[in-house]
């Protein structure tokens, strides 16, 4: 049986090693789920002076050699690109579950990067994700829970995990998501 394919969209900043971005994230995540799952995990050119245009190319690339249907899961920043590029982009992908872990607000509403943020009613163009997942600790010491509070609005059938703490890059692991991806990929089943 052919793994599951898992394509994650790492945070900002440097990814290469123990400690940086996603990386403990990413390596928690593929030990927990196992080799069901093929955890795809490509770096933007410049993590570090990161533009929306590197992820679109980053994502339409990984996209378009994907099996289908695909799982996506965001991390910060990169949870907000893919939200912005399938919206945007609406690529030609069944998309079977989207997980987004502390994703920030980018425009006029959040963080002021014009270059990242979402055009307005942005939801009424993820028809081809199957199911939204929203992750974010009450005090997490990187993005406002304010963010996530628009993304409740804005994505009412999202299922949303409130987590206690300050955690932003989840270097120990996230088991919400594990358990999550797991049940629902055994309910697809």
């Amino acid at each position: 049986m052919k793994p599951i394919k898992v394509l994650f969209a790492h945070s900002g900043g440097g990814q290469g090693d123990v400690g940086q971005g996603s990386f403990d994230l990413v390596k928690n995540l593929k030990n927990e789920l196992g080799s069901q799952f093929e955890v795809l995990y490509p770096i933007i050119d410049a993590p570090e002076a990161p533009t929306y245009q590197m992820w679109n190319n980053l994502f339409a690339k990984e996209l378009k050699k994907a099996n289908q249907p695909i799982i996506l899961i965001g991390h910060s920043l990169g949870a907000s690109m893919l939200l912005k590029f399938i919206s945007e982009e609406k690529p030609n992908i069944l998309i079977s579950a989207m997980y987004l872990v502390a994703t920030p607000l980018w425009g006029k509403n959040g963080w002021d990067v014009d270059d990242f943020a979402l055009k307005d009613n942005f939801e009424n163009e993820l028809k081809q994700v199957n199911k939204i997942f929203l992750y974010h600790c009450k005090d997490d010491s990187i993005v406002p829970f304010k963010h996530l509070n628009f993304y409740k609005k804005a994505m009412p059938d999202a299922t949303v995990r409130v987590l206690n703490g300050t955690d932003h890059a989840f270097a120990k692991g996230l088991p919400e998501l594990v358990d999550d991806i797991n049940s629902y990929v055994k309910l697809k089943k």
